[in-house]
Parts: structure tokens; C-alpha cells; sequence
């Protein structure tokens, strides 16, 4: 056709990295996949045995159910998260269920952002915030997260990457619509401390900005620290909107069953994106997460809750994780939560910097072509996860997963042992 086909929304946001290495590590016969963010091991049997009841009982979950989500599941998500905010959150008010979390966060941005807003993002940052930005006409404004300096030999945490005050509050001005917070952040792993949380709330009120809160690792967090929803803060649930997901929440990344918390000032607009495009969501898997939340809400704070098992256990392939990098020579940065980790790969960089790609190709980009190829090890590098004017000076990070099972940890160490033979002399 002589005419003009895609829209020009779709300019410059075509090319998606994801596509790229995922189809790298599927050409390689032998790999281990530690980049893309999902769990190899089985779900809890409470969930599996929820989906199996909604797809073998009631021959009505077949059917279409209310358009803003199945009602038992929102339901529960008003109790069970009225009681972690702090807030009387009503089911049909207050509660949109989306096509997992990236739905929610999608329906957020066409609902809430306009042409020449500008949206601030916190870099690093989950990669589809600054597409999803541009699609809905908005301005992306970033911001770093900046590792502060440690002693030789002492290892890096998450925690070590701090925001500048003065630096965040430049980037608020009149046309600032929203903030975008990833907490715990994908890909660092950082858990935001209530005092940075306060700092930012604080600017969202003095500036009248809505937050846009992608908390869909909340349950994830290690080390004794504490995942903080910024609603939960004064002045905050007016002006938030809290976004889960029952992929990361009960180890489901297949059901796509996410969710949207916020006041009805906000969610009224949300709905009418949702009602105008996907319209609803699968029911059997609506019924299924419905009835997982009701058994987690029995056995909240227990050892016997899953959202007290699940961060054990991962914590402890984090660990593992941690060790065999540091054994091959990778300087991991601890995370505080999330299924992720960063590791610096700088000594690497000094050692082989000619690895082959373009001239202008981030090293770290390279360097994960290279370990794919010749290594058999799958990683996601850090610079995609930051602006084009920014990638240059993270490109010396990769970011890998530990969300898996031990037999892949396993694997992930056959093939580092076999690595560091072959630089033993």
C-alpha cells in the first residue's frame, strides 16, 4: 500500500529487546535460561487445585463474567488489601482486574496521560513504562537511581543506589502528570525505605502529580527488609494507583491476571479504557486467583502462607545464585527483593573489550550475545533497562534471574565450573 500504515504512535518503540534475546537463547541447543523473569518450578498445589475446580466445576466460569472483574476476586483483593493499606476499599469502586499487571499498567497510561504530559521514571526502570509513555502522547522524564561508592572487596547491595533529593525534585514541573514506582524494582531488586517513599509522596502532593505504583514483587523481599505500599502513606491513596499481579503473587506468570487499586476518580477513567478495548478478563483464571487469595487470607502471616514460604525459598536461590557468580568473578549486587539480580561485569569489560556487535552497541549487550553463544548462560543486559542518553554508563551490569528451580541452579553451575576451567592455566 502507497499509504502510510502504522500509526505514528508506534514510532521508534517497533524494536522490543525482549524478541531479540529470547529468540538468541532459543537458537542455542544447550542453554540455561536466567534471563527472562518467571518461575521453572510448579506453583502451589492450592493454585493449581483452584484453576483445576475452575475449569472442571461450575460450567458457568465458561461464561463471560461483570466486565470489571470476576466479583468473588474483587472481593477478596478489596479485603485482603484494605487491611495492608489501610483503607475501606470497595469492590466495584476501587477495583479493576486487567490481562495481568502489564494490562493494568497499559490501561493506566491511556487513561491518565495525555499529549505533552510529561511522565517521570525512575531508572532503572521495567522497560515498558517509556513505550507506553510515548504511545499515549506523554513525555518521558528520567531520573537515576546512583550507586553509592563501596570499599574494595566489600559486596554492592541494592540498597547502595540511592535517588539525589535535589536531583528528583528538578524534575517536577507544571506539566507533570505522573510518577512511575517500581517497588521492589525490576531490575535492581531495590526496596524503597519509607523515608524515600515519603520524599516522593511529598513531591507528588506539593506538585499534584497521580503515582502510578508497579508493586508486583511486594511479596518478594529478603533480609528482614519490608515492602511499603506508597497508598499506605498520608495524603497518598487519593492520588495512587497500586498495581499487582497474581503471575508474580502465587508463581503463575501464564494466567496474566492482574489488578488495579485506586480511588474512583482515578479508576472511573480506567475503566473506561477497559471497558473500550479488552472489555474483561478470562473468568476460570479470575475464579482460580479469587479462591488462592481466600486460602492466603486464612493462613496470612503464618508459616504455612505462601507469602511466607515463597521469599524463603527464593531467598535462598538468590544466595546460590550469588556465590557461583562470585566463584566465576562477577561482582553481584545483592537484592533486596524481586525476582532479580544485577551483577557487574566491569573486569570482564577490561579484560575482553573487543567482543564482536556494533560500534555502538552497549558493551553489556555484546557481552550477553557472547555468554549465550560460547557460554550456554541466558542474561538480560542493564542497559535496556535505561534511557538512550543514560545506557553508556550502566553498560558494565547484566541482570539475571534466581527465580528457579534448583535442578537450573544446578545447571547455571555445571556451566560456570566448565567456564572457569578453561581459564585455569
Amino acid at each position: 500500500m502507497a499509504k502510510r500504515l502504522q500509526a505514528r504512535r508506534l514510532d521508534g518503540i517497533d524494536h522490543n529487546p525482549w524478541v531479540e534475546f529470547v529468540q538468541l537463547a532459543s537458537e542455542e541447543a544447550d542453554v540455561v535460561n536466567l534471563g527472562q523473569g518467571f518461575p521453572d518450578f510448579s506453583p502451589p498445589e492450592f493454585a493449581v487445585e483452584a484453576f483445576q475446580h475452575a475449569v472442571s466445576g461450575d460450567f458457568m466460569l465458561n461464561q463471560y463474567t461483570k466486565a470489571f472483574g470476576y466479583p468473588p476476586l474483587t472481593k477478596i483483593l478489596a479485603s485482603f488489601f484494605g487491611k495492608l493499606l489501610g483503607q475501606e476499599i470497595d469492590p466495584l469502586k476501587n477495583v479493576l482486574v486487567t490481562v495481568g499487571a502489564y494490562g493494568a499498567l497499559f490501561t493506566a497510561f491511556q487513561a491518565l496521560v495525555d499529549e505533552g504530559d510529561e511522565v517521570i521514571i525512575i531508572e532503572p526502570f521495567f522497560d515498558c513504562y517509556e513505550p507506553m509513555t510515548l504511545m499515549a502522547g506523554g513525555r518521558p522524564v528520567f531520573v537515576s537511581l546512583k550507586p553509592s561508592p563501596t570499599q574494595k572487596g566489600e559486596p554492592d547491595s541494592s540498597s547502595n543506589w540511592q535517588l539525589d533529593p535535589t536531583e528528583l525534585a528538578s524534575k517536577f514541573t507544571s506539566r507533570t502528570k505522573a510518577f512511575i514506582l517500581n517497588t521492589p524494582n525490576n531490575p535492581l531488586g531495590k526496596v524503597f525505605s519509607k523515608e524515600e517513599l515519603e520524599l516522593v509522596a511529598s513531591l507528588c502532593q506539593q506538585h499534584d502529580v497521580v503515582c502510578i505504583s508497579d508493586e508486583v514483587y511486594q511479596w518478594m523481599v529478603f533480609d528482614g527488609f519490608q515492602h511499603i505500599s506508597i497508598a499506605s502513606l498520608p495524603g497518598m491513596w487519593e492520588r495512587t494507583l497500586t498495581i499487582g499481579s497474581a503471575g508474580k503473587t502465587f508463581s503463575v506468570t501464564g494466567w496474566k491476571v492482574g489488578w488495579v487499586l485506586g480511588p474512583d476518580s482515578l479508576m472511573k477513567h480506567l475503566r473506561t479504557v477497559h471497558q473500550n478495548s479488552v472489555y474483561h478478563c478470562a473468568t476460570q483464571g479470575q475464579a482460580a486467583v479469587a479462591q488462592s487469595f481466600e486460602r492466603e487470607q486464612l493462613h496470612f502471616g503464618r508459616p504455612s502462607s505462601y507469602f511466607v514460604q515463597l521469599p524463603q525459598y527464593i531467598q535462598r536461590c538468590r544466595d546460590h545464585m550469588i556465590q557461583s557468580l562470585q566463584s566465576m568473578g562477577f561482582r553481584p549486587v545483592t537484592p533486596q527483593g524481586s525476582y532479580f539480580l544485577i551483577t557487574d561485569i566491569s573486569d570482564f569489560k577490561n579484560k575482553m573489550p573487543d567482543l564482536p556487535g556494533a560500534a555502538d552497541e552497549p558493551y553489556d549487550r555484546r557481552f550477553v550475545k557472547w555468554m549465550i553463544k560460547n557460554k550456554g548462560l541466558v542474561a538480560i543486559p542493564m542497559s535496556i533497562f535505561f534511557s538512550l542518553p543514560h545506557q553508556k554508563f550502566f553498560d558494565h551490569y547484566i541482570r539475571f534471574c534466581f527465580v528457579k528451580d534448583e535442578s537450573t541452579l544446578r545447571a547455571m553451575d555445571q556451566k560456570l565450573q566448565k567456564w572457569k576451567a578453561e581459564l585455569t592455566p
